[in-house]
C-alpha cells in the first residue's frame, strides 16, 4: 500500500488504468530499486484487485493480466538445494563450531522434516509423538511489531499434516526437550511449551533464524573452498529435503502431503532438480 500510495498509479481512477499504465508502473518500481520478486508479488495483488473490479462491472479488462517477464528481466537468483556433500559438510561444520553448535539440532530437524521456518517456531511438545514417530503440523508462530506473537493456522487444508521422523530427527528433538527444561512458559493464543527459545527464554521466530543464517553462511564460506548456494536461507533446507525425497523416487502425491503443498505443480517442480545419477538409477530400477 505504501508503494502504491507513493506512485502515480495509486491516484488513478480504477476505470482509467490501461495495460500500458500497469507496465509503466512495473518499470518505475524497477527503477526505484524494488526487487523483481517484490514487484511480482505486488502485481499479483493488483491483478486480484482489478479482477474484483471486473466482477463488480467497474471495468471490462484486467490491466495487470500480462507476464511480468515480458516487461522486466527476471533478476531473481535461482533457489538451489544443497548437494549431499554440502549438506554433510554444513552439518559437520555446525556441530563442531563453538558459535553455531547450539543450532545443530534445529538444522538437523529442518533438513529432516522439510518444515517451514514458522512451522518449526510454532512446534510445542504437544505436537511430538515419539512413539508414533511423527510431528503434527497445524499452526505457525509469527510475530509482528504491532501485535507481538500470534498463531496462524495453515492457509489451506493441505498445510495440516503429520510428518514421519527419522531416528536422527527423533534424537535431535529429544535433546531440544532436555535443554528446554526449566525454561519459562510463554502462552500465545492458547499454545504453550514452545520448543525453540532465544536467550531471553522467548519463542524464536523466523527473523531470528534469518539473521543467524546470514552470519553462519559467511563464516562457513570463509572456511570452505566450495561456497554454499548464493541464496541460502532456512527455506533452502526445506528445498533440500524435498529435492532429496524427489530424487529418491518418492511418489509425488506422498511428497505433496509431507510438504503441505496445496498444488501438485509446486511439488513436481522439485523433480526438475533430478540429477543424471538419479535419473539413471530410476531407469535401471524400472528396467529390472
Amino acid at each position: 500500500m505504501k508503494l502504491l500510495e507513493s506512485d502515480p498509479l495509486g491516484a488513478c481512477p480504477i476505470e482509467s488504468v490501461k495495460m500500458s499504465d500497469a507496465k509503466e508502473w512495473a518499470l518505475r518500481m524497477r527503477d526505484r530499486g524494488i526487487a523483481y520478486r517484490t514487484i511480482s508479488n505486488d502485481k499479483r495483488s493488483l491483478k486480484a484487485a482489478f479482477y474484483t473490479a471486473i466482477q463488480d462491472d467497474c471495468i471490462r479488462k484486467n490491466p495487470f493480466d500480462f507476464q511480468l517477464n515480458t516487461v522486466l528481466e527476471d533478476t531473481t537468483e535461482p533457489k538451489v538445494p544443497l548437494t549431499p556433500a554440502q549438506e554433510e559438510s554444513l552439518l559437520a561444520f555446525v556441530e563442531n563450531d563453538s558459535v553455531y553448535e547450539k543450532y545443530y539440532d534445529e538444522i538437523v530437524i529442518l533438513l529432516g522434516t522439510g518444515l517451514r521456518i514458522s512451522e518449526l517456531c510454532g512446534l510445542t511438545d504437544a505436537d511430538l509423538d515419539f512413539e508414533g514417530r511423527t510431528i503434527t503440523v497445524d499452526h505457525q508462530l509469527l510475530r509482528s511489531k504491532e501485535t507481538g506473537y500470534y498463531i496462524e493456522k495453515p492457509k489451506t487444508e493441505s498445510g495440516v499434516r503429520q510428518i514421519p521422523i527419522s531416528e536422527k530427527v527423533r534424537e535431535a528433538l529429544k535433546r531440544v526437550l532436555t535443554n528446554r527444561k526449566g525454561a519459562k512458559d510463554i502462552i500465545v493464543d492458547g499454545y504453550s511449551s514452545f520448543l525453540f527459545l532465544n536467550r531471553d527464554g522467548n519463542p524464536k521466530v523466523a527473523w531470528n533464524y534469518d539473521r543467524m543464517f546470514q552470519q553462519l553462511v559467511k563464516k562457513y564460506n570463509k572456511c570452505h573452498g566450495e561456497a554454499l548456494p548464493k541464496v541460502m536461507t532456512p527455506h533452502t533446507l526445506r528445498h533440500t529435503f524435498c529435492t532429496n525425497l524427489a530424487n529418491a523416487g518418492m511418489n509425488p502425491k506422498a511428497l505433496q502431503y509431507i510438504m503441505g503443498h496445496s498444488n501438485i505443480t509446486m511439488t513436481l517442480n522439485y523433480y526438475a532438480h533430478a540429477t543424471y545419477a538419479s535419473a539413471r538409477a530410476e531407469m535401471e530400477r524400472l528396467a529390472a
